[in-house]
């Protein structure tokens, strides 16, 4: 069966140019370099790793709102990057996005109303009554009211207004969403309403999420698939079982091992990996793997050499040259302990 979504290659380079009259142009900063992935119907593929590791630069991407320097993002078997803008506007109702901060994503000036409702004029979808009840059942089916709909975006929430931006997302019936951090910059006891909503109107509504956070518990709760990326690449992927509980590449180990226990007995057998020095410049990577100037394991090998994606058993695939010395040292994660309510 074809790919929802097939991403091949995808890069997305910054032109970095030299001041004064000429701006000719001194390199590039490389968000994104060499991404690859697909993914199914109705499943989520969770995209994690550091700020500043290329992941909402990869979600920009795969909707064609940064274009891309190279790759190709196939989306229901049509090349993203080859299509005209006023094409593209039409295919961007079978694919939204889910913005980070509620507080700077919607208009304040807009009632909600008109912030859910205004994809629905964009596409002339329905009018008058049709799209008041549009609107109401939009706003009913994130859980809220829809006697709610001429309140302004202050009046509500940080939960409540995540609820409206997913409303809006929906709108216009897409098939795939890209999560952007959706629950970062909410208060922990609305995040798990948030996750258990977005699980809920996948399975009820068919959807497909390609899923960004730097949360791995959040990941996991809602993932079916997990690339982990770092400084533009990615360098593992595998089902989300798999990877929790056999990560291979040093640094997904080193991202697992700072996820807190609550058990006491596991949190101190616990062996933490501690990553040295600041994620390097997408200005300048490294020579050779990229992790290289972090990695408790490098070799000189590592400094020169850059490690291609190999597989590793079936469906996990590793960017390490010695993943298979490293494989005998598991990480455990805590799953995600949420309540299924939604409200």
């Amino acid at each position: 069966m074809t790919a929802l979504l097939d991403v091949r290659e995808l890069a997305v380079h910054y032109p970095v140019r030299a001041r004064g009259l000429t701006r000719r142009r001194t390199g590039a900063v490389r968000a994104v370099d060499g991404v690859s992935f697909t993914v199914e119907r109705g499943r989520t593929l969770g995209l994690v790793g550091e700020s500043g590791g290329g992941k909402s630069t990869t979600g920009r991407a795969i909707l064609m709102l940064q274009r891309p320097t190279a790759g190709s993002v196939l989306f229901e078997g049509v090349d993203l990057a080859g299509v005209a803008e006023g094409e593209l506007r039409n295919l961007r109702r079978r694919m939204q996005l889910v913005f980070q901060d509620p507080y700077a994503s919607l208009d304040p000036r807009m009632t909600v109303g008109r912030l859910v409702g205004e994809a629905l004029d964009i596409h002339g979808l329905a009018v008058g009554r049709s799209r008041a009840g549009r609107v109401a059942g939009l706003l009913e089916l994130v859980g809220l009211d829809p006697k709610h709909a001429g309140r302004y975006p202050h009046e509500f929430s940080g939960g409540q207004r995540q609820r409206i931006g997913i409303a809006r997302a929906l709108a216009v019936e897409p098939i795939f969403l890209v999560c952007d951090e959706p629950v970062s910059a909410l208060d922990v006891s609305i995040q798990a309403q948030v996750m258990n909503l977005l699980a809920d109107l996948r399975d009820r509504l068919g959807l497909s999420y390609v899923f960004i956070s730097h949360d791995l518990a959040v990941v996991r709760h809602i993932s079916d698939r997990v690339a982990v990326m770092y400084l533009g690449k990615i360098v593992e992927m595998a089902d989300r079982d798999d990877l929790y509980d056999q990560p291979l590449h040093p640094y997904t180990k080193a991202l697992l091992s700072s996820v807190p226990s609550p058990d006491p007995n596991v949190q101190r057998a616990r062996e933490r990996v501690m990553l040295r020095g600041e994620l390097p410049s997408p200005a300048d990577p490294p020579p050779g793997c990229r992790f290289h100037t972090r990695c408790p394991h490098a070799q000189e090998l590592c400094r020169v050499v850059e490690p291609p994606l190999v597989s590793a058993s079936a469906g996990h695939v590793v960017a390490c040259h010695f993943w298979r010395e490293l494989r005998s040292t598991p990480v455990e994660v805590t799953r995600a302990r949420t309540s299924r309510r939604t409200s």
